[in-house]
Parts: C-alpha cells; sequence; structure tokens
C-alpha cells in the first residue's frame, strides 16, 4: 500500500503519514512510496497522526556509526585501498562526523531523513524537500522544466504512478503534488499571477520615505461606518445608499489640520458581504472597528474583528452614537474585552475613542488616534519603486468603460503606464480621485479611479506597471492561457460515481440566473449569497454573470435558456426592456441585497414538490357483516370523526392494514347518504374488497398537499 492510498483511507493528507512515517524511523519517503507492512496496523490505530515517542528504530540504529571504527579498525589496516579513496589516509572508516559541509549540503533529503549519520545530517532533516512553486493546471512539459529534467522522464514518472498522461496534458493539483513529491519536492499551486512575477528586488534603505496609512473602517451593519466617514469628508455619502447600508467598497483620502493623509477604506456591514470586509482588511494597515454605543457587539462585528485580526493589522475601536440616550460606551467595551479586545484604559493594546458621527463629536481625537498608531507602525514605502497595488473595486460605466478603483502600494502610477491586473491589461488613459478631479499620478496609500482596462478587473486581483503594452497584453494572455488550463483540469468528464450522482438528480428542479450588477465587489458578494441557499431539492444555476446595464444579449440568453435575469443597481437598456416585454422574459430589478436574496429565496421555495400530509377524517368500527348480491356490507358505528362517501379508507385488522382504498358504498337503514357523523350506524361498501370480519376498524383520511419553503 502506498502512503497517499493510506492517506485517503484515513482521511488525512500524505503529508500527515510521512510526519507518522518519520516519527517511526521510516522517513526517507514520498507520497508514493509503499508503507512498510509492520508499520501499516499502527498507522491505522493511531488514524494515520505522528506517534508520540515512536522512534525506537532511530535510537537503535544511530550508534552503530560510531562503533564501527573501534571493531573495523585491524581490518581496514589490511585494505588500505579503501582509506586511499576517502583521502584521509590514517586507514580509517570514516564516520558521519567526516561528511563534509558541501556534501551535507546537496545530500537528499531522504539521507537526512533517515538518520544517516548525526549532527549536521540530522540538522538538515527538519528542513525537508526543496519548495517547487507549480502554476495550477501546469503540464508535465512545464514540471519538466522547473526541476532540470526532460519531458519524457516526467511522463515516466508519471506513467510509474499509474497516470497515463501525455507531455502537454494539464493535471489536477492532486496529481501535482504527488508527482512532486515523487520528484524529491514539495509543490506549492500558484495563481495565474504568481507563477511569471519576477523575483522581489531588495528594498533600498535610503529611498524608503513615510506615506500615509491605509485605514479600513469596518464594523456590523448599521453601526454608521459611511457616516462616520462623512463627518470626517465633510459629505453626503449616506443619502445615495439604498436601504439605508453601504454595498461597495469605497476609498477616500483625508487630510488632517496638519495636512497629513489618511486613506479610508469603507466596506460593507451586511453579512452578504464577507469577501468585500475580508477584501479590506487585507489590504490595510489599521483596522477602525466601528461599534454602536446602543446596540454593542454584533454578528458582523465580529466577523470583522477576525478579518481584522487575521491580516494582522492594529485595531482602533470607534464606538459611535455616544449622543443617544440608550448609549452605553461601557457595555461595548465590555463586550469587546470577552472578545480578547482589553482598552487601553483597562491596561490592554487597544485604543478607544468615543464618537457620535451626528454631532462631528471627538473626530478629531479619533484622527489623532489612528496617526499615532501609524507612526509606531513606521509605514513607509519606495516612491521610485515599479509601481504595484490592489484593485479594490471595479464596474463598468457606459461611458468612461471599464473603470477600476485602485490603491498604490508600493510606486507612483501615472497617467500613460501600461498596467496588467490578473487576466486584464490597459493603459492608464485617466485618473480620477474620490471627487472626480483629475490626477497626473499616484503615490504610495493613494487610492485613485483609473481609466482605460480592456476589459473590467476583478476585485481584489494585484495590479503592476509593465514596460509597455505589448508587455502588458503579452502578461495576459499568457495568464489567460494558465486560467483556462485550470478551467480545463477542472472541467474533465465525470467518473463513474459522478455520473450516477447526476442521474439522481436529473429530476431536480433548477431555477436558471442571469445575473448582473454596477460593480464586481457587489456581483461577487450576491453570487456567494445565492450559493449559500438550500439547494438538497431545487437547484440554483448562474449561467452568465457580469458588471453593467442588462442589454439585449442577456436577454437573448435568458429567453433560451429559460432563465430570469436579475440586476442589482443597474437598469435594462431600452432595447433589452421591449425585447424582455415582447418574449415575456422575468427581469427583476434590485437595488438592496437582502431584497434580492429573500426574493430568489421565494423562488426557489415555489420549485419545491409540495410536502403530502395525511389528515385522519374518521374511523368506524364494524359490527355485522351482510351479505348482498354485489359482495360484502359491513355494518359499521362511526366512533370518531365523520365518514364520507369516496374517501380513502384502510382496514385494520388487529394492527395491520389490510386493505387501503376507496368507499364504494355510504348508506343508513336503506338510503344512499353522502356523510355519516359521529355516534351513527351506517353500511359502508370498499371498493374491490369483500373480506371483511367484525371487530375490523374502517378508518377514512385524505392527503393533502402543504407548500414548502426553503
Amino acid at each position: 500500500m502506498r502512503v497517499h492510498e493510506l492517506a485517503r483511507e484515513l482521511g488525512v493528507s500524505s503529508k500527515e503519514i510521512l510526519e507518522a512515517l518519520e516519527e517511526m524511523g521510516l522517513g526517507g519517503r514520498t507520497a508514493s512510496s509503499s508503507v512498510p507492512e509492520e508499520a501499516v496496523p499502527r498507522l491505522r490505530a493511531s488514524g494515520g497522526k505522528p506517534i508520540p515517542g515512536a522512534k525506537p528504530r532511530t535510537a537503535r540504529e544511530e550508534p552503530l556509526p560510531r562503533r564501527r571504527p573501534e571493531k573495523a579498525a585491524r581490518p581496514v589496516e589490511e585494505t588500505p585501498p579503501a582509506a586511499d579513496a576517502t583521502g584521509d589516509g590514517d586507514g580509517r572508516v570514516p564516520t558521519a562526523e567526516k561528511v563534509p559541509p558541501e556534501a551535507a549540503e546537496v545530500a537528499p533529503a531522504g539521507a537526512a531523513a533517515r538518520g544517516d549519520g548525526d549532527g549536521a545530517a540530522q540538522a538538515l532533516a527538519p528542513s525537508g524537500p526543496p519548495v517547487l512553486k507549480i502554476p495550477r493546471g501546469a503540464t508535465p512539459q512545464d514540471i519538466a522544466e522547473r526541476t532540470e529534467r526532460t519531458a519524457a522522464e516526467v511522463v515516466k514518472v508519471l506513467f510509474g504512478m499509474g497516470q497515463m498522461v501525455s507531455a502537454s496534458q494539464s493535471l489536477p493539483d492532486e496529481t501535482i503534488e504527488l508527482l512532486a513529491g515523487e520528484l524529491g519536492y514539495e509543490a506549492e499551486i500558484t495563481g495565474i499571477e504568481e507563477a511569471e512575477e519576477p523575483a522581489e528586488e531588495e528594498v533600498d534603505e535610503s529611498r524608503l520615505r513615510p506615506r500615509g496609512p491605509v485605514v479600513t473602517v469596518m464594523g456590523h451593519v448599521d453601526h454608521g461606518k459611511t457616516l462616520l466617514l462623512d463627518a470626517i469628508r465633510k459629505t453626503d455619502v449616506v443619502s445615495g445608499e439604498f436601504g439605508g447600508i453601504t454595498q461597495h467598497i469605497g476609498a477616500y483620502q483625508v487630510h488632517d489640520r496638519e495636512g497629513r493623509e489618511i486613506a479610508f477604506i469603507d466596506t460593507p456591514g451586511h453579512e452578504a458581504f464577507t469577501a468585500m470586509r475580508a477584501r479590506g482588511a487585507q489590504i490595510t494597515d489599521i483596522a477602525v472597528l466601528v461599534v454602536a454605543a446602543d446596540d454593542g457587539v454584533m454578528p458582523q462585528t465580529t466577523e470583522a474583528l477576525n478579518h481584522a485580526r487575521a491580516a494582522g493589522v492594529p485595531i482602533v475601536v470607534a464606538v459611535n452614537k455616544v449622543d443617544k440616550p440608550e448609549a452605553d460606551p461601557q457595555r461595548v467595551r465590555q463586550q469587546l474585552v470577552d472578545q480578547g479586545v482589553v482598552p487601553s484604559e483597562w491596561g490592554g493594546t487597544h485604543e478607544f475613542v468615543d464618537v457620535s458621527a451626528k454631532h462631528a463629536q471627538n473626530l478629531d481625537q479619533l484622527l489623532e488616534t489612528i496617526l499615532l498608531v501609524a507612526e509606531l507602525e513606521e509605514l513607509r514605502a519606495d516612491p521610485e519603486a515599479p509601481p504595484r497595488g490592489v484593485v479594490i473595486e471595479a464596474h463598468l460605466d457606459r461611458g468612461r468603460g471599464p473603470v477600476a478603483t485602485v490603491l498604490v502600494q508600493r510606486g507612483t502610477l501615472r497617467v500613460g503606464d501600461a498596467v496588467v491586473s490578473g487576466t486584464v491589461h490597459g493603459k492608464v488613459r485617466a485618473m480620477l480621485d474620490e471627487h472626480g478631479a483629475n490626477l497626473k499620478e499616484a503615490g504610495p496609500s493613494k487610492p485613485a479611479q483609473v481609466l482605460g482596462w480592456t476589459a473590467v478587473p476583478e476585485a481584489g486581483d494585484d495590479f503592476r506597471v509593465v514596460e509597455d503594452d505589448r508587455e502588458a497584453r503579452h502578461l495576459a494572455q499568457e495568464r489567460e492561457a494558465r486560467a483556462r488550463q485550470a478551467d480545463l483540469v477542472a472541467s474533465r468528464p465525470p467518473g463513474l460515481q459522478e455520473l450516477i450522482a447526476l442521474t439522481r438528480e436529473s429530476g431536480m428542479a433548477e431555477l436558471n440566473l442571469v445575473v448582473k450588477a454596477d460593480v464586481q465587489g457587489s456581483l461577487e458578494a450576491l453570487i456567494e449569497a445565492l450559493d449559500k441557499l438550500p439547494q438538497d431539492e431545487v437547484r440554483l444555476r448562474v449561467i452568465h454573470r457580469a458588471v453593467g446595464a442588462i442589454n439585449e444579449g442577456d436577454v437573448s440568453l435568458a429567453l433560451a435558456s429559460r432563465a430570469v435575469v436579475v440586476g442589482f443597481n443597474v437598469r435594462p437598456d431600452a432595447g433589452a426592456t421591449a425585447l424582455a416585454d415582447r418574449e415575456g422574459v422575468d427581469v427583476r430589478l434590485y437595488r438592496v441585497i437582502y431584497e434580492a436574496i429573500d426574493d430568489i429565496r421565494q423562488a426557489l421555495s415555489g420549485l419545491l414538490s409540495p410536502e403530502e400530509r395525511v389528515v385522519e377524517l374518521g374511523q368506524a368500527e364494524v359490527r355485522a357483516v351482510f351479505s348482498v348480491p354485489r359482495g360484502r356490507i359491513a355494518g359499521c358505528y362511526v366512533t370518531r370523526g365523520m365518514i364520507h362517501r369516496n374517501d380513502q379508507a384502510r382496514l385494520v385488522r388487529d394492527g395491520v392494514v389490510v386493505y387501503e382504498g376507496r368507499i364504494g358504498s355510504l348508506r343508513r337503514f336503506k338510503e344512499d347518504v353522502r356523510e355519516v357523523n359521529e355516534g351513527f350506524e351506517c353500511g359502508i361498501g370498499l371498493e374491490n374488497f369483500n373480506d371483511v370480519k367484525e371487530g375490523d376498524l374502517i378508518e377514512t383520511f385524505e392527503v393533502r398537499e402543504i407548500a414548502r419553503s426553503l
């Protein structure tokens, strides 16, 4: 049994199995190596985890090289050629301590793991195999180039692993990891952008200059984040927000009274915008956690706090709405202490500032606190380095084309620069600040809107400046080709088990959607929220997603695939509206994200098959049986409920159902009746059933369909 097979059986990674074997003194193996038979039971017993103290094998073998020179001293003198080969000339067999440093450096990792020698050899053991960075969807040819082998050698290794592939065929991630282990490396799967990244140049300390901090404002929905930024910037963004909640990431730059710059990033608080909050935390220097003094710590507050901690940035807490009568800033402090955020006035390390965005109270103190924390961080950047940064938000403007809000992290971005981000490239045609004023350049920590892209970049992608348009286009095309290779690996034909699962799901109801949004971040948040809807019995499939207005192509696609068009903060153009009205395509427009989610949840609920619920109607006891020309009639007494003609009925005898059908005839005395109430006698004839006996029970019922919801 091989290592990766045992790992799959035990539900652990191959790396954990290798670590366990290392602890047992059976190191020097790769993911495709065979596991010794004596080690399999112990690994199964431990669940594949390393066994503490399981190193007796290494302890017994380690002293042997030290004793060998003493016992073999005399025979060695009789065979001088062995001594001459070493070049020592002393007639002794060299021990592990005699290995030169150069040899120790090039020794394979397996030798160190096996414990061949001590000292320097054992010191190399924790380092493990060298790391090999491989892009997702790489081919054997790519791996051969990175490992200085021929493609034929790599294909031969894959053949030995049971993989029949060609040199130009893309490999899935799992196969790449196993192949790298077989070649003596530890694989690190990289994205399309990291594959061609140049080596990071050394930072010239003499060129570093102080830069302004990048501050992300995070917190729960409706705790006043955007209103606080409005008060700092003296603008009014809140009046333009639908539903009273921020649904985009906004980037602004403000100055304090001394002219010092602070870049603010405003993140949404609604639960659907988790990815946007995480993106804001990853590009920030300081996180300002806004908590309403009248509301306290809420779910998105905790989530924002976790994002900031994961990013490893200082946290400043702004306790907002302290002007309200029901405000209790001390309760907020106590709740955050329970989360591990201790105020500095209580002996902790986090700064708390009580503010009121509505009355502009203590805003100067908040800015001063932010700058103080930034000063302790010693934020510096090189304005002359090659420009790099991150795309905060992106959208498609009707008149200006693709527009991306970027944050410059290093260097100075200028008009005319050739830029590339992900699979999109362009030339900076114009740059605007948050007020719409033109910029000629943007230095470190400066947010700016960049025009001139060939398409809408992905929010959260890095961007960098290259030499010219030609290099930018070539780099974007290479990344697109790598992304296509990775997609081909992900879209391989399904296996037998997957085909069986697809066959079972073929009867599921399906709701197709065409989703359009105004900006990339909102589109990402909406898709993520829709994916979280329960899809056990009904399936939600987004067949197209894009940024921009709803056009005729979107409506035509929805018409062909019987889909619903969902527009978030966008409108259909005149042609799309006319086509949708003419063909009857359902176009739903939303301005608030939770309204869109609730509406689609209801639509999915309408596709659920109704729940069948059995409702008991009545029960009658058979007290006599009469024979008639058409069969046998049960003389009954109604003990519960009401018996109706043509009701569904079951005959129960000694607790066992012996018949289930319908009541064919119902009489009182000689009259046919439609129903008989509790406490009356009647004659009941069952359809196609005559084996009725005294003491049987006849129960009537109906099956009602109840609408279900997700």
